[in-house]
């Protein structure tokens, strides 16, 4: 199993390039074709728009141009250094539907989290989030802060056995099949005592090794509080985890869409790449 076509989210950010370098060394992993697909904020009253309030429509029009040329002209010399077979996309269009659309013709996903101090990583409010639950396809998220060296190395897989879960641990099997290390982590809700005839973890540690994926699994009591959440998030860190796989969490409600706390807590405050999965 493998992924055969990637989507990596261009934008104006910081942290673009480290996402497009990314992206490229995972389609060499697979053999991949990446696709870059450049979708920006559209909102003129945003703050990237109103560095300069004497700029007329005509001149920020100009700029957005002069910007989507330079991300062009960037993204496929990356690829064409690095051999890989790349395509530029940069449709109309508002830019959750059109980042939707595309992103459903693709394997995985790379997005990054919004940098609260660069504004030009302001895409739509919970994009990321509204992409992840939205496109049906598994989202490598990257944390805008902080160097990434490895990943997919040291691999820390969620677990509570719900719908979300299991789909987060098939849409990461590529990844996990090539990991040195997997572990298994389920945080359990406090008070809440774990079977001694059939420890959680067991079956998915099975299904995994039908797959070729040797994992150990462990249980972390869930205190009162700190998320779930963030007691992931902790763990990944006291693992030197490079990689943690979970299920996002959410549903629809009236025109916007709900976050569970998991989820919300890894948007936020992510400090590793994070692949989520609805």
């Amino acid at each position: 199993m493998s992924y055969k076509t990637l989507l990596v989210h261009i934008d104006d950010s910081r942290r673009s390039d480290t996402r497009i370098a990314l992206s490229l060394e995972l389609a060499q992993r697979w053999d991949a074709h990446l696709i870059g697909l450049y979708v920006v904020c559209q909102d003129l009253f945003r703050p990237i728009f109103r560095q300069d309030k004497t700029l007329s429509f005509a001149q920020i029009e100009a700029q957005e141009a002069n910007r989507r040329e330079k991300a062009e002209n960037a993204f496929l010399a990356a690829a064409e250094r690095a051999g890989r077979s790349a395509e530029w996309r940069a449709p109309p269009g508002p830019a959750l539907d059109v980042a939707m659309l595309h992103a459903r013709h693709a394997d995985l996903l790379v997005l990054g989290q919004q940098d609260p101090n660069d504004p030009a990583s302001f895409v739509a409010p919970h994009f990321v989030g509204d992409l992840v639950l939205g496109a049906g396809r598994p989202a490598l998220v990257v944390p805008y802060a902080g160097e990434v060296r490895t990943l997919g190395e040291n691999v820390l897989l969620a677990w509570d056995g719900s719908r979300e879960a299991a789909r987060a641990a098939a849409d990461a099997l590529p990844l996990l099949q090539r990991a040195r290390h997997v572990g298994i982590e389920i945080v359990h809700a406090h008070g809440q005592a774990q079977s001694p005839d059939a420890p959680e973890g067991i079956d998915v540690a099975a299904w995994l090794e039908t797959h070729g994926v040797r994992a150990a699994f462990s249980t972390t009591p869930h205190h009162v509080g700190i998320g779930a959440g963030a007691t992931l998030l902790n763990r990944a860190s006291d693992l030197h985890a490079d990689l943690l796989v979970t299920g996002a969490y959410g549903h629809a409600r009236a025109r916007e869409r709900v976050f569970g706390g998991v989820t919300r807590t890894m948007l936020e405050s992510m400090t590793v790449p994070v692949l989520m999965a609805h």
